[in-house]
Protein backbone atom coordinates (compact mmCIF):
# COMPACT_ATOMS: atom_id res chain seq x y z
CA UNK A 1 0.00 0.00 0.00
CA UNK A 2 1.06 3.80 -0.91
CA UNK A 3 0.02 6.56 0.25
CA UNK A 4 -1.84 8.21 -2.37
CA UNK A 5 -2.80 12.33 -2.78
CA UNK A 6 -6.08 12.77 -5.23
CA UNK A 7 -7.41 15.69 -6.83
CA UNK A 8 -10.18 16.51 -8.26
CA UNK A 9 -11.01 19.83 -9.82
CA UNK A 10 -14.68 19.70 -10.78
CA UNK A 11 -15.57 19.57 -7.52
CA UNK A 12 -12.13 21.06 -5.72
CA UNK A 13 -11.58 18.45 -3.44
CA UNK A 14 -8.12 16.87 -2.05
CA UNK A 15 -8.28 13.81 -0.21
CA UNK A 16 -4.51 12.20 0.83
CA UNK A 17 -4.93 8.50 1.71
CA UNK A 18 -2.62 6.30 4.10
CA UNK A 19 -4.41 3.34 4.14
CA UNK A 20 -7.03 1.42 2.07
CA UNK A 21 -9.70 0.39 4.80
CA UNK A 22 -12.95 0.67 6.11
CA UNK A 23 -13.13 4.29 7.79
CA UNK A 24 -15.08 6.57 9.97
CA UNK A 25 -15.25 10.04 9.16
CA UNK A 26 -14.41 12.69 11.63
CA UNK A 27 -15.82 16.70 10.79
CA UNK A 28 -12.53 18.27 12.43
CA UNK A 29 -13.33 21.81 11.05
CA UNK A 30 -15.24 23.28 8.06
CA UNK A 31 -14.55 21.58 4.81
CA UNK A 32 -12.07 19.25 6.23
CA UNK A 33 -12.47 15.21 7.38
CA UNK A 34 -10.47 12.73 8.56
CA UNK A 35 -10.96 9.14 8.08
CA UNK A 36 -9.81 6.60 10.96
CA UNK A 37 -9.49 2.98 10.47
CA UNK A 38 -10.99 0.56 12.93
CA UNK A 39 -7.59 0.26 15.06
CA UNK A 40 -7.62 4.34 15.09
CA UNK A 41 -4.52 5.18 12.60
CA UNK A 42 -5.78 7.51 10.09
CA UNK A 43 -6.80 6.48 7.09
CA UNK A 44 -7.26 9.80 5.00
CA UNK A 45 -7.58 13.10 4.97
CA UNK A 46 -10.46 15.25 2.83
CA UNK A 47 -10.15 18.67 2.35
CA UNK A 48 -13.59 20.76 0.63
CA UNK A 49 -12.78 24.02 -1.41
CA UNK A 50 -8.78 22.95 -1.39
CA UNK A 51 -8.04 25.80 -3.93
CA UNK A 52 -9.68 28.75 -1.75
CA UNK A 53 -7.64 27.01 0.96
CA UNK A 54 -4.11 26.98 -0.50
CA UNK A 55 -4.60 29.81 -2.58
CA UNK A 56 -2.15 28.83 -5.56
CA UNK A 57 -3.64 26.36 -7.76
CA UNK A 58 0.31 25.55 -8.25
CA UNK A 59 0.10 23.93 -5.06
CA UNK A 60 -1.42 20.51 -6.58
CA UNK A 61 1.37 20.39 -9.03
CA UNK A 62 4.21 20.27 -6.33
CA UNK A 63 4.28 17.42 -3.79
CA UNK A 64 8.17 17.78 -1.52
CA UNK A 65 8.61 14.91 0.79
CA UNK A 66 11.96 15.63 3.40
CA UNK A 67 13.39 13.98 5.86
CA UNK A 68 11.68 10.99 4.99
CA UNK A 69 13.29 7.73 5.94
CA UNK A 70 12.21 5.21 3.23
CA UNK A 71 12.68 1.58 3.80
CA UNK A 72 13.83 -0.81 1.02
CA UNK A 73 10.83 -2.62 -0.72
CA UNK A 74 9.89 -5.58 0.29
CA UNK A 75 10.61 -8.52 -2.28
CA UNK A 76 7.69 -9.60 -4.10
CA UNK A 77 5.39 -6.40 -3.62
CA UNK A 78 5.63 -2.90 -5.42
CA UNK A 79 6.06 0.05 -4.00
Amino acid sequence: MSMRIMYDAEVDVLYIRFLETTVTTQHVAEGVAIDCAADGRIAGIEILDARQRFGDPEVFRRVILEDIALAPPVAGRRA
